[in-house]
């Protein structure tokens, strides 16, 4: 393939960083660059910024109210969003429930559900893993049974990211005990205002309740909020996983990062010499780098051959291994650059308004935070282990 830009995309790049001049709230952009920690009302007040502009769901057909831009442009896009600061855009409707939507959801819900994610009327969290089932995905035991035109649904959803934030939530339920477990999962539309939802926090070692446990204890969900057919759930579910863990390559996160690590290894925190000058750690960076412009080739490869409609295969497995890998990579490098500033730190730091001591350099500061945080990229989306198996199986015939 060519990776030469055309001029229309250049052009395109042009207006991208334009809009995020003129529209980009300084504030939000700081709290990004200094790793702060960004509040619901932080991320709608950005969503709404680009949904009135009509770029909110970048990867969403024109005639679901998307942008429907180009593998290419949605590349650029993520590339200008990231070296402007801009805060992320909460992916569970845009870029989960939202596609499997529109490829498997009825009329109803979509007309329902679609235009209600771009509005930010409903905020969406994914209950997949449990306590027994995380990488091993078919092992849920949270039930759906069928009761009129109600199935009732008891059982707990664990990890489940900013699902405090949430009003909706998309399940894997299962709803028949059969020999081989994958074919009796359904997929569920369920309403957390509903009697028998509960949400619990869990803080993680960054201090912050980015996950949550949610239990379900005799919770009514209407029939209608079945997506696609009874028992077909896992189906619903792969083609899902298989957009996620292409985003969780997260190629736009990792030009950002690297940026970050070289604008710190040019620093004198060390002795007052810049570490970019020891050999060793310039290689480690000449590597990461390397590394990143071949992902960043391989990530427009495979999202070209989404242009029709279609989940990414495997490829989709090995841009997760490898774009794992690669910003983990980075965040152990940062941490190793900013030396005695990543020690231990406050959690409260890291909040608006804090009037505590400074803790390092402003670019120093998000360092520790954003390597713990990184850990669990080697585990969500399904593991890197989980990932080796399927590309074993889908491409080498292995079983």
């Amino acid at each position: 393939m060519d990776l030469n830009f055309t001029p229309a995309e250049e052009e395109f790049r042009s207006e991208v960083r334009s809009f995020l001049e003129a529209r980009l709230p300084r504030r939000l952009a700081e709290k990004v660059r200094l790793g702060r920690t960004l509040t619901k009302a932080d991320h709608e007040e950005w969503h709404a910024i680009l949904n009135e502009r009509g770029w909110l769901a970048g990867n969403w057909p024109t005639a679901y109210g998307g942008a429907g831009w180009s593998a290419v442009e949605r590349h650029i896009f993520e590339e200008e969003m990231t070296k402007a600061h801009a805060p992320r855009i909460v992916p569970f409707g845009i870029a989960m429930l939202g596609p499997v939507l529109q490829q498997f959801g009825s009329k109803e819900q979509k007309d329902q559900y679609l235009p209600r994610i771009l509005t930010g009327a409903d905020w969406w969290c994914q209950g997949y893993s449990e306590p027994g089932a995380g990488s091993d995905l078919a092992s849920i035991k949270t039930s759906a049974v069928r009761d009129g035109d109600h199935y009732v649904v008891n059982g707990q959803k664990t990890w489940t990211t900013l699902g405090q934030h949430a009003n909706m939530i998309f399940c894997l339920v299962r709803t028949s005990s059969t020999p081989k477990p994958q074919e009796g999962i359904s997929f569920l539309l369920v309403d957390m205002k509903s009697p028998g939802v509960t949400v619990r926090p869990i803080v993680l070692i960054d201090g912050e309740p980015e996950v949550n446990e949610v239990f379900f204890d005799n919770v009514r969900v209407p029939v209608e909020n079945l997506v696609g057919e009874e028992n077909k759930g896992w189906t619903y579910a792969k083609y899902l996983l298989t957009h996620e863990r292409t985003n969780i390559a997260g190629v736009g996160f990792a030009q950002a990062g690297l940026e970050q690590l070289k604008r710190v290894a040019r620093s004198e925190l060390h002795n007052g010499r810049p570490l970019i000058e020891n050999p060793h750690f310039a290689a480690r960076i000449a590597r990461v780098s390397i590394d990143l412009m071949a992902m960043a080739t391989t990530n427009l490869r495979v999202l070209s051959g989404t242009a029709s409609g279609q989940a990414p295969g495997a490829e989709s497995s090995m841009l997760k291994i490898k774009g794992t890998q690669i910003r983990q990579e980075i965040n152990a490098l940062t941490r190793i650059a900013v030396g005695p500033y990543a020690m231990p730190f406050v959690s409260e730091a890291l909040e608006e308004g804090w009037n505590g001591e400074p803790v390092g350099p402003d670019y120093a500061m998000p360092a520790t935070a954003a390597y713990f945080n990184n850990r669990k990229l080697s585990i969500f989306g399904g593991s890197s282990e989980i990932q080796r198996s399927i590309i074993s199986k889908t491409i080498l015939g292995l079983s």
